[in-house]
Formats: structure tokens, C-alpha cells, sequence
């Protein structure tokens, strides 16, 4: 975004802001000069007064609604498509590409990728017992690291979609990356030679420990195609979500809207991956067995990557920006070696800025100046001595600092969500080892207890199917809010709505241990108790759905728009990322709370006890409740504080500032 040109000679007192004296200013394109035409008022750089920010209250959340609007139009240059070799594309032949019809197919390649990492996670600790005749803890402990390391390095993939590749390319790379490794599971599953001897191994001798285990190098297959597989699932996970949104054009007057609905319908397409993989690929594993079931998910793979490719003509793609990471350490190292230059220096130029309509920055707008992070602004001083092509490791643009700026004011928001992410993985082991001890028959269907995780997947379906016709209205009429609730405002009521679902899982935990105790279940944990239902765990799997709904949707739609230009896949892996965390917090809290309240010598048994009954899961739930209640107190703090990316409005096909007028 194009700035305007800073006076230095005011005492600085407070963070800078743009102000407007109540006479003309001279409105130039850029911020490095200080000279305005004779006759033309010079622009007041104000340092004693802060910047205005609109404040309301709304539901439980403060925070400012300076929104950023596609109000223009116009393209800048940072967000103009362009097709697959670069090149903009013409109005003319804009209208055959993007728009719903792209996003459809990229909803087909994030349906399947997350089919077979849900069908993985549910199947994958199983195989590795049964098959692999692995320890259930060391199975357990290698599927979650698989799960948090696939999360957690979506940074990679979004650094290499921003920097080089693009999100096309990023994902085209990584799919295939995906379809080799679900290929060598598929062949770990189906050929003799990478599982150990079956023979004389029964359900007994499996207990005991006492079948033969896999060799070495077998299990150093199948932890390498494990990890291929993750690291395919890394490239594609960022970039997904962020390349459906670039289908979309933002001089529409109804861009915020249909960037809305995408998001909903992108995690839509989420859900329905993890209800076919918690469903159809545990039918067809017990029904044909591991090989089946995981050539199920490499055929849907492969179908889905067949279908991203043949929607190739219809997307719209956004230019890489350079590596983000040189740029971030660009400014680190700027300001640093100027932290000592005061702003009132009589060698100071002013904050420096390209000119011209584009930013230094590939595939970025140019951006206004704020006043957050005062000490990163020195990376931007330009000074006499820096001459006329100053080295980018001495100075650096308004808008390369305004992107390091928002990258780090965005860790907090994705940072309150990893707790949510611990509670989803807690639930996907200690959920299910309640519902072994009681009875899963729904009239005479009884279902297998690898199925319980479906519930979840079923609640989100519901909740985004009625989400328009029912929710949006009703908090219309509480908040005014015109899409019901703000990012924010959803992204807490998600985790507002999982402290109530981990009470009740404590709740309802207290009453199962009780009921087992009282009914002579106490030492029998492997024993399903008749009169006892497991669908009463429907209450939390269903409210954590609720939770996931708005807490993620929020959070990927927040993400994408507030993120900059040139590192929207960065700034959707932070999700992804706090995900990943939640997993390795997961692993972290359960071995902490094993050491601290079991004592194998004393014969003292800790809260996660192998022995549901003995064991205290109630204590651990509400352990769980009071981490998230502070957790969700830190969130409103964070998003108090945090304040929307500026309006901005459209002079002549170009984007700029609203400037900050005087009080």
C-alpha cells in the first residue's frame, strides 16, 4: 500500500501515527522524502499522539473493528492472479477462472488428505499392536509424534509456497509426496516380508507380550513411509485453504462473504474426509483387512490428485514474494545495528519506502505504517549515509517491516488454540478407552469402538450444514455483527464451549469409575459393562465439534486475511502449527502426570493408569479444564489487544491508507 511522506522534527514521546492537519496536506505517493511542493502544507508526523482505534464490546470480546475491506476497484500489486506461468490475467478471461468451481477441485484434494491422516491416526496405533506386535504405549506415543511432526512442519511448506514455489506447486509436490508414502504403508500391510511372523500369535500371547516382534528394519520401513507421508500432508495442509481463497475476487462487492462461506465449506470438506475415514476405511479394515483399508486411502489420494490436476486451467494463482524468513532477519539485523539512532536525529531522511505503486516485496501491496513494535521501525530509518541503494541488511521498506510486524502480532491468537488441540488429542485415546469398558450397541448394531471418533465429525457436519440458516441470524441480533460474529469473537466461543466439554467429560468420568467400582467392574477394565452406555460420551464428542467449528473455521479465516501478501501460507500453517504443539503438549502433560502421581515401586497407579478403573481420568479431565480456563483467559487478553490490519480504500486503481485525522 502506497504511504505518505514523515516530518522527524516533532519529540517523540509515543509510537508513531499518521496524522492529517485540519488543512491540506500534500498527499505523495511514498514515505522516503521529506520535501512537499511550495506552497503545499508539510504532513505533521504526530509522536505525542496515539492512534484512534474503534473499541465495542460484542458478546464477551473487545477488540477493535478497523476491518481490512476489498472496497476498490482495482487490483494492487500484490494481490493481482496471475495464471500458472506468471502472467496476469486479463480481465477479459478473469471471469473463466477461480470462483467455485476452482475451489471444488481443491476441496477434493484437502477432503482426501485429511481421510487418510484421520484414517491413519485411527488405524495406524492398531497395526502397529496387532501387526507389528509393538507395546500399545510405544505404538501410541509413535503415532502421535507422527501426527505433531506432520502439524508442526507445515511452516516448511508454507515457507516454500511463499518463497519459491507458489501454493500451487507446493501442494501439486507434496500430494505425490503423500501418495508415495500411503503407497508404502499399503505395501508394509499387504506383502509378508515388512511384518513379523503371525503364526501362534492369538489374542492371549498378544496381551502377554509374547508374539514375536517386528525386526529392525521392518520397523524402519514403516516409521520412513510414515513420516513421507506426514511430510507430504506438511506441504499440502498450509497451502490448501489459503490457494481455495485466492479463487476469489476481492473487488467483489461480496468478498467478505464468499471468503466466509469458503472457509466454512472448506472445513466441510474436512469433516466429511474424517467421517469417511472414522467410518467407511474402519468398515473395510475389519471387513478385508490392513491392506484394504490402506489402499483405500492411497486409491483416494491418488483419485484426488487426478482431480486437482485436471482443475489446473481454472486457477487463479498469486506470485511467490521471495524468501519471508532473509526478509525477517533483514529487519532484525536493520534495527539492530540502528537501535542506537534516536528519531529526532538530524541525519535521518525519513522512514523509506519504494515509490511507484508496487512494493519492493513480490507479490505484496505496499502497507501504511503503524505504530506497533517502535524498535523495529529503525530497520526503516533511512539516514544520510545510506546513499541511494542502501543494502537491504541496513535498511529495510515501511511495508517489509509491517510484515514482520504482523507476522509476530498474529503468534498469539494460533498460540490459545494448541490447547484445544490437546484436548482433541487426549480425547482420541482417552475417549476411546472409556468407551472399551462400556456397552456400544445401537439397537442391534453394535459399533466398533475405533467408530466412537465419528461422533465429533458428525456434530461439525450438522453445525456448519445450519451454521447460515440458524446461527448467523440469531447473533446478528445480539452482536450486529453482519456474519453473526467477528474471527475473534468465534474463535473464543470455540474454546469458550471445549472448557465446558472437558467439565463434562470429568463429570461423566467421576459417574463411569463410580458405576464400575460399585458393579464389581473394578479389576475387568477390558470388560464392556452392559447397562452402562457408551453414547453418554456423545455429550463431550459432540460439544469439542462445536468447539472445532468455530474455534479452527475462525481461526482460518483470520489468518488469511490478516496475514500479509507474500506469506498467507505462513500465516495459515500457524494453525496448523499450534495443532501440531497441542500434539507434542499432549504427549508432554500425560508423561508429566504419570510421573508426578505413579509410583511403580510403591505400587501407587498414576491418573492414566493402563486400568481405566483404578485410574483417575476424572482428575486429569478437570486438570484439562482448569489449563483451559486460564488458556481462554490469555486468549481474551490477546484479543483485547490485538488490533484488525487498517481499512483501506481505493484512489485510482490504487490501494492506500486511511489516514488518522487529527482529534
Amino acid at each position: 500500500m502506497l504511504g505518505m511522506k514523515l516530518l522527524y522534527d516533532v519529540e517523540v514521546v509515543n509510537l508513531f501515527s499518521w496524522t492529517y492537519s485540519t488543512t491540506a496536506s500534500c498527499n505523495l505517493r511514498e514515505i522516503k522524502s521529506l520535501e512537499c511542493p511550495p506552497g503545499i502544507p508539510k504532513p505533521t508526523y504526530n509522536l505525542t499522539s496515539e492512534s484512534s482505534r474503534s473499541k465495542k464490546l460484542e458478546i464477551f470480546f473487545m477488540e477493535s473493528d478497523n476491518r481490512r475491506m476489498a472496497l476498490g476497484r482495482g487490483y494492487t500489486g500484490g494481490t493481482t492472479p496471475v495464471n500458472i506461468r506468471g502472467k496476469p490475467i486479463s480481465d477479459h478471461h478473469l471471469s473463466k477462472t477461480g470462483g467455485w468451481i476452482a475451489a471444488f477441485f481443491i476441496f477434493g484434494n484437502e477432503m482426501a488428505e485429511r481421510m487418510a491422516y484421520f484414517g491413519l491416526s485411527v488405524n495406524m496405533v492398531a497395526f502397529m499392536f496387532y501387526v507389528m506386535h509393538r507395546p500399545f504405549t510405544s505404538s501410541s506415543n509413535a503415532v502421535n509424534n507422527f501426527l505433531g511432526i506432520s502439524q508442526a512442519s507445515s511452516v516448511l511448506g508454507g515457507f516454500l509456497a511463499d518463497a519459491y514455489l507458489g501454493r500451487y506447486w507446493t501442494i501439486a509436490i507434496f500430494t505425490t509426496v503423500y501418495l508415495a508414502g500411503l503407497t508404502g504403508i499399503t505395501l508394509c500391510a499387504t506383502m509378508n516380508v515388512f511384518t513379523p511372523n503371525q503364526d501362534q500369535c492369538d489374542q492371549l500371547t498378544l496381551l502377554l507380550g509374547s508374539c514375536e516382534p517386528a525386526k529392525s528394519w521392518q520397523m524402519f520401513y514403516l516409521h520412513a513411509v510414515l513420516y513421507v507421508t506426514g511430510f507430504g500432508a506438511a506441504g499440502i495442509r498450509p497451502c490448501v485453504s489459503s490457494f481455495g481463497a485466492d479463487q476469489f475476487d476481492e473487488r467483489s462487492e461480496n468478498y467478505k462473504t464468499l471468503l466466509d462461506r469458503f472457509f466454512n465449506f472448506f472445513y466441510l470438506s474436512v469433516t466429511i474426509g474424517a467421517i469417511v475415514a472414522f467410518t467407511l476405511v474402519v468398515y473395510i479394515q475389519m471387513k478385508k483387512g490392513w491392506g484394504y483399508a490402506f489402499g483405500s486411502l492411497a486409491l483416494a489420494m491418488g483419485i484426488s490428485n487426478l482431480l486437482f490436476f485436471i482443475g489446473t486451467p481454472l486457477y487463479r494463482h498469486r506470485l511467490p514474494g521471495g524468501s519471508p524468513l532473509t526478509r525477517v532477519v533483514q529487519v532484525l539485523i536493520a534495527s539492530f545495528r540502528k537501535r542506537n539512532i534516536p528519531f529526532s536525529s538530524s541525519q535521518l531522511v525519513g522512514l523509506y519506502e519504494v515509490s511507484g505503486k508496487r512494493s519492493a516485496i513480490k507479490g505484496s501491496a505496499k502497507m501504511t505504517h503503524t505504530d506497533d513494535f517502535r524498535c523495529l521501525d529503525k530497520a526503516a530509518l533511512q539516514l544520510k549515509e545510506d546513499g541511494p541503494n542502501p543494502s537491504p541488511w541496513r535498511l529495510c521498506t515501511v511495508t517489509q517491516v509491517e510484515e514482520v510486524k504482523i507476522l509476530i502480532k498474529l503468534i498469539p491468537i494460533p498460540a490459545c488454540t494448541i490447547m484445544l488441540s490437546v484436548i482433541l488429542t487426549e480425547y482420541l485415546t482417552l475417549s476411546v478407552q472409556q468407551a472399551y469398558t462400556m456397552n456400544t450397541h445401537m439397537g442391534h448394531l453394535k459399533l466398533p469402538v475405533t467408530c466412537m471418533p465419528v461422533f465429533p465429525g458428525l456434530s461439525i457436519f450438522l453445525i456448519l450444514s445450519l451454521y447460515y440458516s440458524t446461527f448467523v441470524p440469531l447473533s446478528r441480533r445480539i452482536t450486529g455483527h453482519p456474519h453473526g460474529a467477528s474471527q475473534l469473537q468465534r474463535v473464543g466461543i470455540g474454546l469458550a464451549v471445549s472448557i465446558v466439554s472437558v467439565a463434562w467429560a470429568a463429570i461423566f468420568e467421576r459417574y463411569r469409575r463410580s458405576y464400575a467400582i460399585k458393579h464389581g467392574y473394578q479389576l475387568n477394565f477390558l470388560t464392556q459393562m452392559p447397562n452402562l452406555s457408551a453414547f453418554w460420551l456423545l455429550i463431550q464428542y459432540c460439544l469439542i465439534g462445536i468447539a472445532e467449528v468455530f474455534c479452527i473455521v475462525g481461526l482460518l479465516e483470520f489468518l488469511y486475511e490478516e496475514a500479509p501478501d507474500a506469506t498467507k501460507s505462513i500465516g495459515s500453517a500457524y494453525a496448523a502449527l499450534a495443532g501440531g504443539l497441542g500434539c507434542f503438549a499432549a504427549s508432554v502433560l500425560n508423561n508429566i502426570v504419570k510421573s508426578l502421581t505413579g509410583n511403580e515401586e510403591k505400587g501407587k497407579q498414576s491418573w492414566l493408569s493402563q486400568n481405566i478403573n483404578t485410574g483417575r481420568f476424572d482428575y486429569f479431565y478437570w486438570l484439562l479444564t482448569v489449563l483451559s480456563v486460564l488458556n481462554f483467559l490469555a486468549f481474551l487478553y490477546s484479543a483485547h489487544r490485538y488490533t484488525y490490519r487498517k481499512e483501506q480504500r481505493y484512489e485510482a486503481g490504487v490501494k492506500v491508507a486511511t489516514p488518522t485525522p487529527v482529534n
